[in-house]
C-alpha cells in the first residue's frame, strides 16, 4: 500500500493529471481505475512520500555505461535517486513477471 501511495505522490508531484496518473498506477500496480483513484485522493492531500520502514542494502552490480547516463538522468529528471529508480523499476518489472508465468 505504501509503494502505491508513493507512486501515487510521485506522479501527482511530477505534474501528471489524474487520469494520466490513474493510468499508470492501474498498469503499474495492476488496479482498478477505482482503487488507482482512491491512492490519487489520499496522495493529494500528503506534503511528502509516506517514509518506507523498510531497510534498504546496498548491492553492487555492473550495467553498461549507456543503461548508466539513461538511469542518472531518468532519477535527475523524476527527482528521485538512482536506488530509488532501480528500486522502481526492479519492482515494476517483478510484479511484470509474477503476471506472465
Amino acid at each position: 500500500m505504501v509503494q502505491r501511495l508513493n507512486a501515487a505522490f510521485h506522479l501527482i508531484a511530477l505534474g501528471h493529471t489524474l487520469v494520466d496518473a490513474a493510468e499508470a498506477l492501474t498498469e503499474q500496480f495492476g488496479l482498478s481505475r477505482r482503487q488507482a483513484y482512491r491512492y490519487l485522493q489520499q496522495a493529494e492531500k500528503m506534503s511528502s512520500p509516506v517514509s518506507l520502514h523498510e531497510p534498504n542494502i546496498p548491492i553492487t552490480f555492473k550495467l553498461p555505461a549507456d543503461v548508466i547516463v539513461q538511469l542518472r538522468a531518468h532519477a535527475r529528471a523524476n527527482n528521485l535517486t538512482i536506488g530509488e529508480t532501480v528500486a522502481h523499476a526492479v519492482r515494476a518489472f517483478l510484479a511484470g513477471v509474477g503476471r506472465h508465468g
